[in-house]
């Protein structure tokens, strides 16, 4: 399978930017060294554990910019932000650490997660085992796996090596047929993508095409273009069990004010 058939163009030259940067960075720092790095790193938090409470379990994202809107927070205090949103209710973090599309960095996920006791997720284009290895070594608890980013074996193998390490990835999906690839690979938590890869346009919708789809003993979280109480109530009562939220928040003057809105009793 061509995992870059159906790609849009802006996902194509994030991915030739990345593979490009993590070749430059894999002869820089070998995988041998990252594995002593991972022997060094804190205990692994249980990042599936945080989305399976009875709540409504938002997974807060740190993103100082995206391709479709550009800068959407600058300055950008990574770890002032996790500790309000911490402190607001979120049950996991989500910290954007590509740096040339999002303006992320690897120091923002380890400054955000040394604040915090809930889980961190690494969100970035995961291509490489290399790259599972740097996200241990950098304490992450969970990585982002974009099933349209990767073919069959390479996600499976990701995946597999992302249990070696005690962290459970998100898969995420846009479509039946990724859905199937993901559940085929292994994938014990689903993210529905709401964002069209080749549009950048967003479709709530897509979260409740496929999550009568998704298997009950998968967690399953609904990201991207989610914004109010009733998004996360009638989602949560479609089967979801957490809820990605990053742009939201992020261009609220409080991010921490409004995750308390969202997570508020109706």
């Amino acid at each position: 399978m061509n995992a870059h058939a159906n790609a849009g163009t802006v996902l194509d030259r994030i991915l030739e930017a990345r593979r490009a940067e993590v070749e430059r960075r894999k002869s820089v720092l070998p995988e041998t060294a990252l594995k002593y790095g991972v022997a060094a790193a804190s205990p692994v938090r249980d990042f599936a554990a945080a989305l399976s409470r009875d709540a409504i379990n938002v997974i807060a994202e740190l993103k100082p910019a995206s391709p479709s809107r550009g800068i959407i927070r600058d300055p950008f205090d990574a770890p002032g932000l996790a500790k309000s949103l911490e402190s607001s209710g979120a049950a996991a973090l989500s910290v954007l650490t590509e740096g040339e599309f999002f303006g992320g960095s690897l120091k923002n996920m380890r400054d955000a997660r040394t604040q915090t006791a809930i889980p961190a997720l690494r969100k970035d284009f995961i291509l490489d085992p290399w790259q599972v290895w740097e996200s241990r070594a950098n304490d992450a608890d969970s990585f982002l796996l974009i099933v349209a980013a990767l073919s069959d074996a390479r996600l499976a193998d990701l995946i597999t090596l992302g249990r070696e390490l005690k962290m459970e990835p998100l898969v995420e999906v846009h479509t039946r047929q990724e859905l199937d690839r993901a559940l085929a690979a292994g994938a014990r938590i689903v993210g529905v993508n709401n964002r069209d890869l080749k549009t950048l346009n967003i479709h709530v919708e897509t979260s409740y095409e496929l999550i009568e789809e998704i298997p009950a003993d998968c967690l399953a979280v609904a990201e991207s273009g989610l914004s109010t109480q009733d998004d996360l109530k009638n989602l949560r009562c479609a089967g979801f069990d957490a809820f990605l939220i990053g742009e939201h928040l992020m261009l609220s003057p409080d991010p921490g004010a409004a995750l308390l809105h969202l997570l508020r009793p109706v």
